[in-house]
């Protein structure tokens, strides 16, 4: 498969039908949603779509992925910075402790750029990133951000959110400083809202902060098993409050799953009528959650309502969060393998029906993305084909051999090594 210039290319592909837009209106799909195809591409784009009547098995092919909430800066620490017991705790004091000894202009640029590495090798072509924003680090952290934005830029496309316990907001002269730098950034104020007394006035400043710059809004919410974390309920009530019009993503919200009925309802009824979108991170909250000191089994699986909420009309995406970091030991910003772990975690299938909008066109929505994740006529081509020819194949390996299309063109999919890093991890805290 080749395209370049005027060239093009047909494919015999299978595309699901949640991905397909409007193109794939008149096709006959299969239990899953699938329809087999002719796909054309020239000058970049998709320029044709031809459904195969008898519908045969071929490589499934869908559009690049959209990871939207990670945490470049963090990524990859793991060999000089672990974490002593898995816990949620012990991830806060090894990062904190880490950030503080390590994270330099270079250190951080080194860490990001391997990252980005290898979520494009995996066919991702756009990211939210946290940005660990407590003074003096967002000094670092912003201008290296704003550095590699501008070198991927055609390659993947960066958005970034600051990240900071709410309860720093307190400082009002601090955190209206850091709404400038991200304003003039071109961020997202984002902040970790927790159960403090004076949540409520916190959360209104944050809010008329966004409001002021015209900035969207990215919260972590209730990464906790305690059942009295409600600051979701808090982030939506906020939004009303301030007559917020503009996006909002939140993600884990993990206590939700633990809350009594009749609060669940009244808390999702609130977010669905608010623009807020919710992230749900199953490979690191599977990680961290309902760990235990005693060594005991995990008795829940730390992730959030997400059938519930799409019931309600909620944009619910999934995100690869941490990578390699005290938070989450694993990951390699493989938004497949988030996408796998999400199915078999949250039960995205059995139907499949629209839950692959998940890492696609619910992500596109809450990022604000102009160009959606569809294959249809006129859409960028920018996709991946697959070896797996239906959902079991493709969900049942970990499709190294995938084929990347970017522009119309197949693109070397190259992996970093992890040697590069080698010596970075060579200093200590």
């Amino acid at each position: 498969m080749s395209a370049a210039g005027d060239h093009f290319t047909v494919q015999e592909v299978r595309l699901h039908e949640s991905w397909l837009g409007t193109s794939g209106s008149n096709a006959a799909s299969d239990q899953d949603g699938f329809v087999s195809a002719k796909l054309s591409v020239a000058n970049g784009v998709i320029a044709g779509i031809e459904p195969l009547p008898d519908n045969p098995l071929r490589p499934v092919t869908m559009p690049c992925f959209l990871d939207c909430h990670t945490h470049l800066d963090k990524g990859h620490i793991w060999p000089r910075s672990p974490n002593p017991d898995g816990s949620f705790s012990g991830a806060l004091d090894s990062v904190g402790a880490d950030r503080k000894a390590n994270w330099t202009t270079e250190d951080v640029e080194a860490r990001m750029e391997f990252g980005l590495k290898c979520a494009y090798a995996y066919g991702t072509r756009a990211i939210r990133t946290h940005i660990d924003s407590l003074s003096p680090q967002e000094h670092i952290s912003w201008p290296v951000f704003e550095t590699v934005r501008e070198r991927w830029k055609g390659r993947i496309e960066l958005q970034a959110a600051c990240l900071f316990g709410i309860d720093a907001a307190r400082n009002a002269e601090w955190f209206y400083e850091l709404a400038d730098l991200v304003a003039r950034s071109g961020g997202i104020i984002g902040a970790v809202t927790y159960m403090v007394d004076d949540l409520d006035e916190l959360l209104d400043l944050v809010f008329r902060a966004a409001i002021d710059r015209g900035l969207e809004l990215d919260f972590h919410a209730d990464e906790t098993d305690d059942i009295d974390a409600r600051s979701l309920h808090a982030i939506a009530k906020a939004a009303k409050r301030n007559g917020y019009e503009g996006r909002i993503l939140v993600g884990h919200c993990c206590s939700l799953a633990r809350q009594p009925a009749n609060a669940v309802l009244a808390c999702l009824d609130d977010v669905a009528e608010q623009n807020i979108s919710v992230v749900s991170l199953p490979m690191c909250n599977m990680y961290l959650q309902d760990r235990r000191s005693d060594q005991t089994t995990p008795r829940w699986r730390g992730v959030t309502l997400v059938h519930e909420m799409k019931a309600r009309g909620i944009n619910v995406c999934v995100a690869s969060d941490n990578t390699r970091d005290p938070f989450y030991a694993y990951g390699d910003l493989d938004m497949l393998e988030v996408y796998r772990m999400a199915t078999r975690t949250c039960h995205f299938d059995h139907p499949v029906g629209g839950w692959p909008k998940s890492v696609l066109a619910n992500a596109a929505s809450a990022m604000g993305l102009e160009h959606g994740a569809t294959i249809e006529i006129g859409a960028p081509a920018d996709f991946l084909v697959f070896e797996g020819r239906t959902w079991t194949e493709l969900l049942s390996r970990p499709e190294s051999n995938r084929t990347l299309v970017r522009n119309g063109l197949v693109v070397p999919r190259e992996i970093p090594s992890y040697d590069e890093l080698d010596h970075l991890m060579e200093q200590t805290n």
